[in-house]
């Protein structure tokens, strides 16, 4: 059995002052979909199924009335062929019928209205800038009927395959993270019927191998000695800092003493990351008091890319063969207070993680560090091996 019908503010967000959303309803062997028909009106300008009380009403009327014709001819195209008959496959026939009648922007238009608008912290707007410019440059997810799960899972076999895969699975994660909470947001609006990513399951592409500094190496980098009033030097003090107290690049530049409480010599603090907006509780321990000493309360400010380009250089000249970054300082930090015996439940509240998965990543890399000594004692102990004699011997 097979009905349609025009349905007005499904989601019931219209107000006098607030549009709503006017749609097909398909059903299809008890199988519903709605086709938004880009129409939105306010709850006074609805009465009897139809657009009333504005001066376009006859227009939108007339665009509701080919688009449902639209729909029955889908229908009657499919039964004709003896296709079988579902729900997409109507959607399908009906955009492709009524390309010259929608009005709105499209999804990357919308996007780019949209990202203005969103609560993030400047970093986060500028993967959204860029997930934009990805999408614009696949060229196959740019109108609102491309929203599917099947093009999104294709966008992302493309992501990795862009520049020979050059790009991280960390990275194609981050894309898909703005473009879900994006499209959650055009769900929420009524620009699509529904998130495909409610239907999807996305791997995060987190490195197996965390890479961070021992000790000796931590030793290293605070004794490597860098000429004052330089740049250098403020990375290198700003990399300290980080490396003792565990905070994102987005933390540090935000960081301002006066948050912190005094109790004796301690500097405490429970704060929110400027990311994530996740509590967290922070100590300055003695090598990150003498840093902000140092500046007086206040680090200085410093543009993240020539920050993780400095840190490159000074990796080398401190003999250490891992390539700084930033985020690597917070790895550092995760893993000293670990080796040093913070409980891995204190340590995911010092990071600000949303749950502790996140932080047992690091116990493993401790435990894995372990059995590689236990490797290299077995391997010592080990008796050598005979060699065969060879032929007349």
């Amino acid at each position: 059995m097979i009905t349609t019908k025009l349905i007005f503010d499904r989601r019931k967000m219209a107000s006098r002052t607030h549009e709503g959303y006017v749609e097909v309803r398909i059903t299809i062997d008890r199988k519903t979909m709605y086709i938004s028909t880009g129409v939105r009106v306010y709850k006074n300008e609805w009465a009897a199924g139809c657009i009333v009380n504005r001066p376009d009403a006859n227009v939108l009327n007339d665009r509701l009335a080919i688009i449902f014709e639209k729909v029955h001819e889908g229908i009657n195209e499919s039964v004709k062929q003896g296709v079988k008959l579902d729900v997409e496959s109507v959607k399908r026939m009906v955009w492709q019928q009524t390309e010259i009648i929608k009005d709105g922007p499209t999804l990357l238009d919308w996007i780019s209205d949209q990202i203005p608008l969103l609560d993030i912290g400047q970093g986060t707007r500028k993967r959204y800038h860029t997930l934009m410019n990805r999408l614009a440059e696949y060229g196959k997810l740019t109108r609102w009927e491309d929203v599917t799960v099947e093009n999104i899972t294709l966008f992302d076999s493309w992501l990795h395959q862009l520049n020979d895969g050059a790009i991280s699975d960390s990275a194609v994660y981050n894309y898909h993270k703005c473009l879900k909470a994006l499209l959650h947001r055009a769900d929420q609006f009524g620009k699509i019927d529904r998130n495909p990513y409610e239907r999807m399951k996305l791997k995060r592409g987190e490195k197996e191998n965390i890479e961070y500094l021992t000790e000796d190496e931590m030793k290293a980098f605070e004794r490597l000695l860098v000429p004052d009033c330089s740049l250098m030097a403020v990375s290198h003090d700003l990399f300290v800092f980080q490396m003792y107290t565990g905070l994102a690049f987005s933390d540090m530049q935000a960081f301002d003493i006066r948050q912190y409480r005094k109790e004796g010599d301690t500097y405490r603090h429970t704060g929110e990351r400027i990311k994530t907006g996740v509590a967290y509780v922070s100590q300055l321990l003695p090598p990150a008091v003498r840093i902000i000493e140092k500046y007086g309360g206040r680090l200085p400010k410093i543009d993240n890319a020539d920050y993780n380009h400095n840190l490159k250089a000074l990796g080398v000249m401190a003999g250490i063969t891992i390539p700084l970054h930033s985020h690597l300082a917070r790895h550092t930090f995760a893993t000293y207070m670990l080796r040093n015996g913070a409980k891995i439940e204190n340590v995911s509240r010092m990071l600000g993680h949303t749950n502790i998965t996140q932080t047992q990543r690091y116990a493993k890399v401790l435990a894995q560090s372990v059995y590689d000594d236990f490797s290299k004692v077995a391997a010592k102990m080990a008796p050598p091996k005979r060699k065969r004699k060879g032929k007349g011997e």
